[in-house]
């Protein structure tokens, strides 16, 4: 009888653990999916300021100066970019 209540007793505290462990699994892949795409994100922007800085250094109407502040500003926005997709 004692034995019987015990099992019982196990079997409801399993099903309630694996409760509440689903929606915390659930809620990592969904983080490890926003980092992915964060982290793409910025990917391209590195890519893309890169870009940038070629062509106005081929251009030559822009000083060194002025090219290298583009660069960090195409990559300052994909940044703020990235953090919006993953926060």
């Amino acid at each position: 009888m004692i034995r019987t209540f015990y099992l019982t007793a196990l079997a409801t505290l399993a099903i309630a653990a694996g409760g509440t462990w689903l929606p915390t699994l659930a809620y990592a892949t969904d983080q490890a999916d926003q980092r992915q795409e964060s982290r793409d994100t910025k990917q391209e922007g590195r890519d893309a300021s890169r870009e940038v800085k070629e062509e106005c250094k081929e251009g030559d109407e822009k000083s060194r100066n002025d090219c290298r502040q583009d660069k960090r500003s195409t990559k300052q926005d994909n940044r703020d970019t990235a953090r919006d997709i993953k926060y």
